[in-house]
This record gives C-alpha cells, structure tokens and sequence, in this order.
C-alpha cells in the first residue's frame, strides 16, 4: 500500500514539474497564425507575389525560431517576449507595406 502511494505522490510531482517546465505562449502563437493568414491570402488575392510571399515566410520562420529558443529553457522572460512581440511587428509592418504596393503577380 505505501509503495502505490509513494508511486501516485512521485508521478504527481513529476508530472506538475513537466507542465511548469513547458513555456505557454498562446497570444505569439496566435498572432503567428494571423500574420501567416494574411500571408496567404496576400498570395491568393494577387497581392503578394512569389518573392515577397517567400521574403516573409522567411521573416515567419525567424519568428518561430525566436519562439523555440525562448521556449528551450522552459521559461519565457519578459525581455524574449518584447523580443518576438518587435520582430512580429515589423514583420507585420512589412506583410502590409507588400500587400498595399503596386506590384501583382
């Protein structure tokens, strides 16, 4: 009896440190997803052509691997958030500067 307790308290405990250990960042990954859409239907719509198109998803790509490297250590500071929230602005910036010019396909 005392070992299925012992077990059940151990697996408890590890398993709260692996949830606390996972950085959560659901309003990056969010805005992620809407920048990505917009890239797309840019693309869709004629707006962006092919070489924009890549330029930015380059620009996405960049932002997710600030977002992993933030993520590795199991915690997101403050000073890696500002960091992505900058590079997802201008990133933003520059998706409706492309979307908005006189170039089409």
């Amino acid at each position: 009896m005392k070992q299925a307790i012992w077990s059940a308290a151990m697996l408890s405990i590890v398993s709260a440190s692996v949830v606390f250990a996972q950085a959560e960042t659901p309003r990056i990954d969010q805005r992620q997803a809407n920048q990505e859409r917009r890239i797309d239907q840019g693309i869709a719509s004629g707006q962006l052509n092919e070489r924009e198109a890549a330029r930015l998803s380059n620009q996405q790509e960049h932002i997710n691997n600030l977002e992993d490297k933030a993520k590795s250590d199991g915690v997101v500071t403050k000073k890696e958030r500002a960091r992505i929230r900058h590079a997802q602005d201008r990133t933003s910036r520059h998706i409706a500067r492309q979307k908005h010019d006189r170039q089409q396909r």
